[in-house]
C-alpha cells in the first residue's frame, strides 16, 4: 500500500531507498524484513552525495515518486516495478550548490521545506495539488538538514530553519553542526543519516553514541515517544536519508 505521507508513515513500511554504496545499512534494514532499493550513481552531483537518495528522489505520497530527468534508467524500472507512479521533474542536476538541490524538499505532513528559488517546479506542482504549504527558508538542503520526527517535530543543524520552522508553531530541535560523516566535507546532516520506518521507528545510520548532543536528541525522541534504532555501529554517517516507498 502507497503511503500518503511517506516521510512519516503511520505504519511499518515495507520498501525503501537507500544510498546504493551502504550495504551495512541495507544489511541492517532486510533483518527487520524492509526490501531495500539502492540508487545508483547520478554523474553529475559530488562523489560524496552522487548516489544520496534526497538528492534525486522525492516520495510524493499516494503512490507517486517524482524522480530527477536524468537518473539512472535500471533505479527508474526498479521503482516502476513497484507499480508506483514515476513522474519526472523538469530540473536537470549539475554538480554544484544551488543547481544541485532541486528535489531536496523536507515535507513534514501538510508542509515542505525548501529554498523556493531552487525547488523543481513539477515537485512543488505535485505537492501543492495534494494541498502541501510551502515554506521558504534559506537552506537549500532541506532534506538532508531536518531529521523528520513526525508531522510537526523534526531535529535540524540550521539555526535559521529552526527560527522559521518555530515561528510556524513547529516543534524543533536545533543541534550543533558536525559530528556526523560525510566523505569529502567536513560534515554531513542528521536529516541525511535518518528516516522513520514504521509511525514511532526511527533509524539512523550509526551509533549516535558517537555524537556530541546524544543526551540532547535521546531526550527529545523520548519526549516524542520514538524507538530510536542504530543501524550500524561507529560514528554516525549522512546517507542521503531513508526513503520510505511502501
Amino acid at each position: 500500500m502507497s503511503l500518503k505521507n511517506p516521510y512519516v508513515p503511520d505504519k511499518k513500511v515495507s520498501h525503501v531507498i537507500i544510498d546504493g554504496r551502504h550495504y551495512d545499512v541495507a544489511e541492517s534494514l532486510r533483518k527487520m524484513e524492509i526490501d531495500v532499493i539502492m540508487t545508483k550513481r547520478h554523474g553529475s552531483l559530488y562523489e560524496a552525495i552522487s548516489y544520496h537518495p534526497d538528492m534525486i528522489v522525492h516520495n510524493a505520497g499516494d503512490g507517486q515518486i517524482v524522480l530527477a530527468p536524468d537518473v539512472d534508467e535500471n533505479f527508474v524500472e526498479e521503482i516502476k516495478k513497484l507499480n508506483l507512479e514515476v513522474i519526472f521533474g523538469k530540473t536537470v542536476l549539475s554538480r554544484n550548490y544551488p543547481d544541485n538541490i532541486a528535489y531536496n524538499v523536507a515535507r513534514l505532513g501538510d508542509y515542505a521545506f525548501h529554498n523556493l528559488k531552487y525547488t523543481d517546479p513539477v515537485l512543488r506542482k505535485v505537492l501543492e495539488k495534494k494541498g502541501v504549504k510551502f515554506i521558504h527558508v534559506n537552506q537549500g538542503y532541506t532534506k538532508c538538514n531536518m531529521a523528520i520526527v513526525d508531522n510537526a517535530s523534526f531535529i535540524t543543524s540550521d539555526a535559521g530553519v529552526y527560527k522559521t520552522a518555530s515561528k510556524e508553531g513547529f516543534d524543533c530541535l536545533l543541534i550543533e553542526q558536525g559530528g556526523i560523516k560525510l566523505n569529502g566535507f567536513d560534515y554531513g546532516f542528521i536529516g541525511g543519516a535518518s528516516g522513520l520506518i514504521d509511525k514511532d521507528v526511527f533509524c539512523i545510520a550509526g551509533d549516535l553514541r558517537y555524537h556530541g548532543e546524544y543526551k540532547k536528541i535521546i531526550d527529545f525522541m523520548k519526549y516524542k515517544n520514538k524507538e530510536i534504532i542504530f543501524l550500524t555501529s561507529g560514528e554516525v554517517k549522512d546517507i542521503g536519508s531513508i526513503i520510505p516507498l511502501y
